[in-house]
């Protein structure tokens, strides 16, 4: 089951409209419907809300792999997001058909997470001294 179905269940369960739901959480009932229509993600705060007016943990809603690709959204945007569906994918291939303990499974996707995250700060773009903020002029005006 996707976030998307976890959050729509849940909110049926707890007796709430998904207009109900989008205001106790702030948003706009419209975002509600993209979030259980699967069209967009929720980012980490409103997934927080979200789960708390639900009443679960956000463990209980998100999957690990899910919360990766929020974080990635959140960080590096459609593409950071993109990059980090097309791993998920790709490392769950390998396992398909194999006879790999759920533990293991769970432990190579946290190191290619982690090496994800490792690899865009190495190869985050280089911006040339003169676009950047002076770093020092900041440094001395404090004092």
């Amino acid at each position: 089951m996707e976030l998307k179905d976890r959050i729509a269940k849940i909110r049926r369960m707890r007796g709430l409209t998904q207009a109900d739901l989008a205001e106790k959480a702030g948003v706009s009932a419209r975002a509600i419907q993209n979030y259980e229509g699967g069209t967009r993600t929720p980012k980490k705060d409103i997934l927080a809300k979200i789960a708390d007016i639900l009443g679960v943990d956000e463990k209980a809603l998100a999957s690990d792999d899910e919360y990766f690709v929020i974080e990635a959204n959140e960080k590096y945007g459609s593409k950071g997001k993109a990059a980090a569906k097309k791993l998920i994918e790709n490392a769950s291939a390998l396992f398909a058909g194999g006879d790999i303990s759920e533990e293991d499974k769970a432990n190579v996707m946290e190191a290619l997470q982690e090496a994800y995250w490792e690899a865009k700060i190495t190869n985050k773009k280089y911006t040339p001294k003169k676009y950047r903020k002076d770093q020092n002029s900041e440094e001395n005006s404090g004092e």
